[in-house]
C-alpha cells in the first residue's frame, strides 16, 4: 500500500482527474494549497504598494492505493498536470503502513480497494 501526494496547478485539476479515471483510480482526497518552489513566486502592485507574493496556489491530491496501481497513478497525473513549464508540481509516494476501513473494519489492501 502507498499513499500518492501530488502538488499541481488549480488549473490542471480536471484534467488530472479525468486521466486518473482512465487508469481505473476514482478515490482521492483534494485540498487547496499554497506553497513556493523554483517559481519564487512574482511581484504584483496593490494600491500603489509593490507585494512580493511567494506562496502560490496549488492543489493537493492524496491517493492511497494498491501497490499494481502506484505507477499507473503516477503516469495519470504527470498526463493530466504537464505543461512543460516550472511550476507544474510535484509527486511524492510514501509507504503506507495500515488502512481501516470505518464502515466495514476492513484492514490493509481490502480496505483501500
Amino acid at each position: 500500500m502507498k499513499l500518492i501526494i501530488a502538488y499541481i496547478q488549480p488549473d490542471k485539476l480536471n484534467s488530472v482527474k479525468q486521466s486518473l479515471f482512465e487508469a481505473k483510480v476514482t478515490k482521492m482526497s483534494v485540498t487547496n494549497s499554497l506553497g513556493c518552489g523554483q517559481q519564487h513566486g512574482y511581484h504584483e502592485t496593490y494600491r500603489g504598494v509593490d507585494v512580493e507574493v511567494n506562496l502560490l496556489k496549488k492543489v493537493r491530491l492524496e491517493i492511497a492505493i494498491n501497490d499494481e496501481f502506484v505507477k499507473p497513478a503516477m503516469d495519470a497525473i504527470i498526463k493530466g498536470a504537464k505543461t512543460g513549464n516550472i511550476g507544474d508540481g510535484k509527486i511524492f509516494v510514501l509507504d503506507l503502513a495500515e488502512c481501516v476501513r470505518i464502515r466495514t473494519g476492513e484492514i490493509g489492501n481490502a480496505a483501500i480497494g
